[in-house]
C-alpha cells in the first residue's frame, strides 16, 4: 500500500463529513463562545488515541496469536460493512448518542474520530509493514488535520451543502470503500491459500 493509498483509506474511514452532523449536534448545548476549544480538545484526546494504537495494535496482535491473512480477512470484512453503512444509512438517530452539557472524549473523540474500525485499519498497516511506520504516521496525521478542518467549519459546511450534500459526498466515499474493502477479502484469501498446510 502506498503513502497515498494508505492516506485516503485512513480518511475514508473517519468519514469527517458524515461525522459533521453528529458534532453539531453533539456541540448544541456548549456555549457558543466555547464550541472550537471543545473541538480541538477532543481532536487532539482524538489523534492521541490514534498515535498510541498505532504503535500499540502490533504487540496486542502478537499477543493474540493473529496471522495476517486473518487479519486482512477481518479488516475487509469491517471495511465492508463500514462501506454499506456510508452507502444506506440508517436512520439519523441510529448512531447519534444523546449529549449531556460539555462532551469529553465521549463520543467526540471517542468514537467520532477514533473510532473502531479506524483503530483496526491502523492495526492492519502496521503488522503487514510495521517497518513503513513513518509514513502511516504522516498518513494518519494527514488524514487527522483535514478532518479537524472540515470539523472547525462543520456547522457552515452542513449550511451550504445541506443534509442531502453530506450524504452524497458520504455515499460517493463509501462506494470507493466497498472496492477497498473487497480487494482486502481478496488479497487475504490468497494469502490463505499460499500458506503451508492451507
Amino acid at each position: 500500500m502506498t503513502f497515498y493509498s494508505a492516506f485516503v483509506l485512513l480518511f475514508m474511514v473517519i468519514d469527517p463529513f458524515g461525522n459533521v452532523p453528529f458534532f453539531v449536534a453533539a456541540l448544541a448545548n456548549v456555549a457558543p463562545e466555547r464550541r472550537n476549544r471543545v473541538i480541538l480538545r477532543e481532536l487532539l484526546i482524538g489523534y492521541v488515541v490514534m498515535v498510541l494504537f498505532l504503535f500499540s495494535g502490533r504487540p496486542l496482535l502478537a499477543l493474540l496469536g493473529i496471522s495476517e491473512p486473518a487479519l486482512t480477512l477481518a479488516g475487509g470484512v469491517l471495511l465492508f460493512l463500514i462501506a454499506v453503512r456510508m452507502v444506506f444509512p440508517p436512520s439519523p438517530h441510529a448512531w447519534k448518542e444523546e449529549v449531556e452539557g460539555e462532551p469529553f472524549v465521549v463520543p467526540l473523540a471517542v468514537p467520532y474520530i477514533a473510532g473502531p474500525s479506524l483503530l483496526a485499519v491502523e492495526l492492519l498497516l502496521m503488522s503487514r509493514e510495521p517497518h513503513r511506520w513513518p509514513e502511516w504516521l504522516m498518513a494518519l496525521t494527514l488524514a487527522w488535520a483535514i478532518t479537524a478542518v472540515i470539523v472547525f467549519l462543520g456547522s457552515r459546511m452542513a449550511a451550504r451543502l445541506g443534509a442531502r450534500g453530506l450524504i452524497a459526498i458520504e455515499r460517493l466515499m463509501g462506494m470507493i470503500l466497498v472496492a477497498i474493502s473487497i480487494q482486502m477479502l481478496l488479497t487475504g484469501l490468497n494469502a490463505y491459500f499460499r500458506m503451508p498446510g492451507a
